[in-house]
């Protein structure tokens, strides 16, 4: 009888390390597959992301010739040079490299192969070195998106005529391709060649800073007094009850609320970074109050049974031994809440900061866009190097993302570590 028994005991714990085993299975498949989906997504990402990146120019011997760019007097002076008809002079360069390009139609399809950003590269260079004028001088000017995508092997419809012009410059190795500074140095434009990042990425970082401004002392007051002062009362309940119901309210709803009370009410302007802020910081609020009171709540009761015990009062007992070891804990989800808010573009629309914006903004209350909004902006394009923006934007976006949850991570172990 006790032989039946052991064997039995024996089956079922044999049973149990193989469902064991299945298991551990299981979740070893699951976590590779997790991976495999994020390194596909990244991959993806760099993958589409990485031409915009690139830029591409041709190099040309130009004549800056005086009656092309319209300048007739003996000495030019600095508005002759900024008013001076560049264009002229980029089409007529074309026009001695391509002799057999007659008509009108092949020449417009023949200046589409310059990007229009050529010309400001041409005056930029004429009024810095005015000597240059009536002298021939080796230049090499922005591409349009459409060499651009040739030199780059993606295809694209061409036209036969543009085909081989194209293949003559790729040939007599006029076509150089090099780093893209203007995505991160240049606003938005309607040529995507000439579009980047900058004017986005200041509305952001002046809406961050902002939103980190109002959202971090607030939250943790907050955080601190119903955790630690508040008394147990049916108003303070339903204080707690209402932040974190706000938690999971749609970001759009906040945008609302930014466009009722912010603009209509206080008419505050359209598509300024401290409207932004604000409404980025009414986002984030809950998030960072409810972090740092589950920090606060962490710390052991012995804590503060032991600073009682001393002597020091309470306001004593929560700032010099309560709140430095929850810190950590509340710099944390106060990070990871700043980089959902850089994330946001829904709020952001109902404002007003999907405006085409060229120039970076100078202050808080002029207009500005943000980077998700741009993303936005630029997938809505049709054109090939909108595409390869978008995803280069989405880059920048994931990265200043990755590098604020690994800042957030950090300062816990330090903080933590240096307890």
């Amino acid at each position: 009888m006790n032989k039946d028994r052991e064997e039995f005991a024996l089956r079922r714990l044999t049973k149990r390390h193989r469902k064991e085993k299945r298991f551990h299975f299981y979740g070893l498949c699951a976590i590779f597959f997790v991976l495999f989906c994020v390194i596909g997504l990244f991959a993806i990402i760099i993958y589409r992301g990485s031409g915009a990146f690139v830029v591409t120019t041709v190099t040309f011997d130009i004549h800056f010739d005086r009656h092309v760019l319209n300048i007739n007097a003996p000495v030019a002076t600095s508005e002759a040079l900024h008013n001076a008809n560049y264009l002229a002079l980029i089409k007529q360069t074309l026009s001695r490299h391509f002799p057999q390009v007659t008509s009108r139609r092949e020449k417009k399809q023949l200046y589409q192969l310059i990007s229009h950003q050529a010309e400001f590269t041409l005056r930029h260079l004429l009024i810095a070195q005015p000597e240059l004028l009536g002298t021939s001088q080796s230049v090499s000017l922005l591409a349009s998106d459409r060499l651009h995508q040739f030199a780059s092997g993606n295809s694209i419809y061409w036209s036969a005529q543009q085909k081989e012009w194209m293949t003559q410059l790729q040939q007599e190795n006029r076509l150089q391709q090099q780093f893209n500074w203007r995505f991160f140095t240049a606003g938005d434009s309607r040529f995507p060649e000439a579009a980047g990042i900058l004017s986005a990425l200041t509305g952001s970082l002046i809406a961050l800073a902002i939103t980190f401004l109002l959202s971090f002392p607030i939250g943790i007051g907050a955080a601190i007094y119903l955790e630690e002062f508040a008394p147990r009362r049916r108003w303070v309940q339903w204080i707690e009850v209402n932040i974190n119901n706000l938690a999971a309210v749609p970001s759009i709803i906040f945008g609302l609320l930014g466009l009722a009370v912010l603009i209509n009410l206080f008419g505050l302007p359209r598509s300024a970074p401290v409207v932004g802020g604000m409404v980025l910081s009414m986002l984030t609020l809950p998030t960072i109050i409810i972090a740092s009171r589950s920090a606060l709540s962490a710390v052991p009761l012995s804590i503060r049974e032991a600073a009682i015990a001393m002597g020091v009062s309470k306001m004593q007992m929560v700032m010099h031994h309560v709140v430095p070891i929850a810190i950590p804990g509340m710099l944390t989800g106060s990070i990871i809440g700043m980089a959902g808010a850089l994330g946001e573009s829904a709020p952001l629309l109902l404002i007003g900061m999907v405006a085409f914006v060229a120039d970076p903004p100078m202050s808080i209350y002029e207009p500005a866009t943000a980077l998700p909004v741009q993303v936005y902006l630029w997938a809505d394009s049709p054109e090939r190097g909108f595409v390869e923006r978008t995803w280069g934007a989405i880059i920048v976006l994931l990265i200043f993302l990755i590098s604020m949850n690994a800042i957030s991570t950090f300062l816990r172990q330090r903080l933590e570590r240096n307890k």
